[in-house]
């Protein structure tokens, strides 16, 4: 296994960077205060291939490794000041375009592949209800099959790029008895009678990633929008969950890489009792703890990444996303510490990361439900079905197990 960047890598991890820092985010305090993406810095991104870095190249996509893609990301992060974009992007990407290009039909993804990328559309992921966010797999949104068709009823709430999507992916079940097994996944269109989209949540942090409440009331769509086989939406959200849960916070990366290094040049030039504030043991510890969590969120992703190109289940992508959500809070308090009073005022970046990084640690499962899934990997918790893989100390792993996802 080797980790280290290619030039390859490297080049495009610096381009990404130069597009986040020269063309995103130029108004980020005023849309964090309004909750609002920013459409132009979205087709931006699509422009610079952001959208298409994982998708096959014969659907408009670049077909970059997973590794690879973590490495560009994190350089965008390190650019780009609009956390709330990242997170859009990332659910994008991962829990849209992913499934499509592993689970897609011919027919689907050339369908919806290429716009997908190129900015034309944007993608959402609707599974958590409002019974069912930890458990995701314990949901009563139903599927109803008619003929050729099937009739979608229920509500979503907590959707990532609900208010700006084009198209969904919903979860429903075939027949709530079968418990995760009934499970199936739908691409339901904007535009498609039976479904509407409410704008209802304002959030704490990540406000420019916005969020929705869709419902869906006898929202027929065809045989065709069923995406993979019936009741395989377990293995679609768990396959997609490996994805999201060791990618989507690899920005976040370059955020605190970002943070870390203000934070050097602020004890370098800040002076308290004759001196930089640096040379203070108590404030050069702080940093030195910032860049240590750092590189251990970085490795965690690698690895996981690392592990998705070999296709190999195992607990790195549980464990980047908790070690990286945990360590941006603890980094961006860190931050403040080191600023003082101007850490608390919105003249710094510190306050919105802080934010935005305590959204972090619920969203893609919370902390508490990342724990609980390396635990069942690790061979630790009970199960309540036959288990399928090995994980990566030869315990028997249910790849995501019963409490999934929460977003």
């Amino acid at each position: 296994m080797n980790l280290t960047p290619t030039e390859e890598q490297t080049a495009l991890a610096g381009r990404l960077r130069t597009l986040g820092a020269s063309a995103l985010g130029a108004d980020i305090e005023t849309r964090d205060r309004t909750q609002r993406l920013q459409p132009g810095d979205w087709q931006r991104c699509a422009d610079a291939g952001v959208l298409s870095l994982p998708v096959p190249k014969e659907y408009g996509g670049l077909g970059l490794s997973a590794l690879t893609c973590a490495i560009a990301l994190e350089g965008l992060g390190a650019g780009c000041r609009d956390n709330g974009l990242m997170i859009a992007l990332g659910a994008h990407i991962w829990a849209v375009e992913l499934p499509l290009a592993e689970f897609g039909s011919p027919e689907q993804k050339q369908r919806y592949l290429p716009a997908l990328c190129d900015g034309r559309m944007v993608g959402a992921h609707a599974i958590t209800e409002a019974g069912a966010g930890s458990d995701a797999l314990s949901l009563t949104a139903t599927a109803r099959r008619e003929g050729d068709t099937y009739v979608l009823d229920g509500v979503k709430r907590f959707v990532t790029n609900a208010p700006v999507a084009d198209v969904f992916i919903v979860y429903a079940t075939v027949n709530p008895a079968l418990g995760f097994t009934g499970v199936t996944a739908f691409l339901v269109d904007r535009d498609q009678e039976g479904l509407t989209v409410e704008t209802r949540f304002e959030k704490a942090g990540l406000r420019t990633a916005p969020w929705g409440e869709i419902t869906l009331r006898d929202c027929r769509v065809p045989l065709s929008a069923r995406l993979g086989a019936e009741k395989q939406g377990s293995r679609i959200l768990s396959r997609t969950m490996a994805w999201e849960r060791a990618l989507i916070l690899a920005p976040l990366l370059g955020t605190m890489s970002r943070q870390i290094d203000e934070c050097i040049r602020h004890a370098r030039g800040r002076e308290q009792f004759g001196r930089n504030i640096g040379r203070f043991q108590s404030v050069a510890n702080r940093i030195v703890d910032m860049q240590i969590r750092l590189e251990e969120a970085r490795l965690l992703t690698h690895r996981a990444a690392w592990d998705l190109a070999q296709g190999t289940s195992s607990y790195f992508a549980e464990a980047a996303q908790l070690r990286t959500s945990e360590s941006a809070v603890e980094t961006f308090l860190d931050a403040l510490q080191v600023y003082g009073g101007l850490g608390y005022t919105t003249s710094t970046d510190i306050e919105r990361n802080l934010r935005d990084a305590l959204g972090t640690r619920i969203s893609s499962g919370t902390s508490d439900m990342q724990r609980l899934v390396m635990a069942d990997k690790l061979g630790l918790t009970s199960r309540t079905r036959d288990t399928t893989t090995t994980g990566p100390h030869g315990a028997p792993s249910t790849a995501g197990g019963r409490h999934a996802y929460a977003r």
